[in-house]
């Protein structure tokens, strides 16, 4: 029974990633809530993969989030070709800031694959790891990785089938050959960053509340500059520069001590109630009635606020110990815990 107890977390976090990729956003309405279960092999899979593969090496944040923006690059690169594709959904992305050389958009690209990282892979996993007995621990023995895994390649073929059927587009060769590249070189950086001894700075870790507002300041100022009518040059530098602010930042605040788990879903809560925000004024893929849409997205905010109250609850109780405080385990700098064998449940 207690092995079975492992698998829930990995199930949830399968089911959690496209809903707060896909509907939370309010990319998809309620009324193409179905679609759920097409999407989880790709955004649930991804993220149950990256996620196992991080916490069973004793990867820390910085590395699952190479591993998202690895993921992004996978996505939007091959299986959905968004990155290159000039008239991908009809909507012109690649036209503002339009890169010639490399067939690409500046702004597209930067935010595209800014919210895979962070929304679509990296704060599933902390509200799921918040809700967990084990946060830090692998929750798949060796067949039940393997199994994540076979939905996750499923999830990529299905998806590269659906669009080449439904957009006849293909990427260049040298497009192709410099996904790879990007591929290699995300998940090298993610081994090398996961291998290093945690750094500390001196002082004490911020309010937990301050830390919150500042994660929910921050994602809401980024997607309001993406809303914009700006020139599409000017739009993609100030979308680097707040990500490059907002990275800085965080890894100098995680490094101090103090910092605990509550710190680190502080900051994903902010950026999941901007996602809530978001959606109301966000038009969805949909086509129906612009009230359904609204009751929908209003309903995917309050299932976010009280998924977010419950982790929060979850993690006080877990950080007010001293054996808690001990583990290192203690947001985006740190090592975590390191394993070396896991049971074949």
């Amino acid at each position: 029974m207690e092995q079975r107890r492992r698998y829930w977390p990995a199930v949830g976090l399968f089911f959690l990633a496209p809903l707060v990729a896909e509907f939370l956003l309010g990319n998809l309405p309620v009324t193409k809530l179905f679609a759920l279960f097409a999407l989880a092999p790709l955004y649930g899979g991804g993220a149950v993969v990256i996620r196992e593969v991080a916490r069973r090496r004793g990867w820390g944040y910085p590395s699952i989030m190479l591993l998202a923006l690895a993921y992004g690059v996978l996505e939007e690169g091959v299986t959905t070709q968004s990155l290159f594709n000039p008239n991908y959904a009809d909507l012109r992305l690649l036209d503002p800031g339009h890169i010639s050389a490399l067939g690409m958009g500046a702004p597209w690209t930067v935010f595209v694959l800014s919210i895979h990282t962070l929304w679509s892979i990296t704060v599933p996993i902390v509200l799921m790891e918040s809700v967990s007995r084990r946060p830090r621990e692998p929750w798949l023995g060796r067949k039940g990785f393997v199994v994540f895994c076979v939905m996750f390649a499923f999830g990529i073929f299905a998806t590269t089938a659906f669009q080449l059927q439904s957009d006849s587009f293909v990427a260049s060769a040298g497009q192709f050959i410099g996904v790879g590249v990007a591929l290699v070189v995300l998940i090298a950086l993610a081994v090398w960053v996961g291998r290093r001894e945690p750094v500390h700075e001196h002082g004490s870790a911020l309010s937990v509340w301050l830390v919150g507002v500042a994660g929910l300041a921050g994602t809401s100022l980024y997607m309001v500059v993406d809303d914009l009518d700006l020139n599409g040059w000017l739009q993609a530098v100030l979308l680097l520069a707040l990500i490059a602010v907002g990275t800085l930042v965080v890894l100098r605040w995680s490094r101090r001590d103090g910092w605990t788990r509550l710190h680190t879903l502080a900051l994903a809560g902010g950026a999941l109630l901007t996602y809530a925000w978001h959606a109301f004024p966000e038009k969805s893929l949909g086509g129906g009635s612009k009230a359904v849409d609204l009751a929908g997205n209003a309903v995917f905010a309050v299932l976010a606020v009280a998924l977010l109250v419950i982790a929060w609850r979850r993690t006080a109780v877990a950080v007010v110990t001293p054996a808690a405080e001990m583990t290192g385990d203690d947001g985006m700098a740190d090592a975590t815990i390191r394993r070396d064998k896991f049971g074949d449940s």
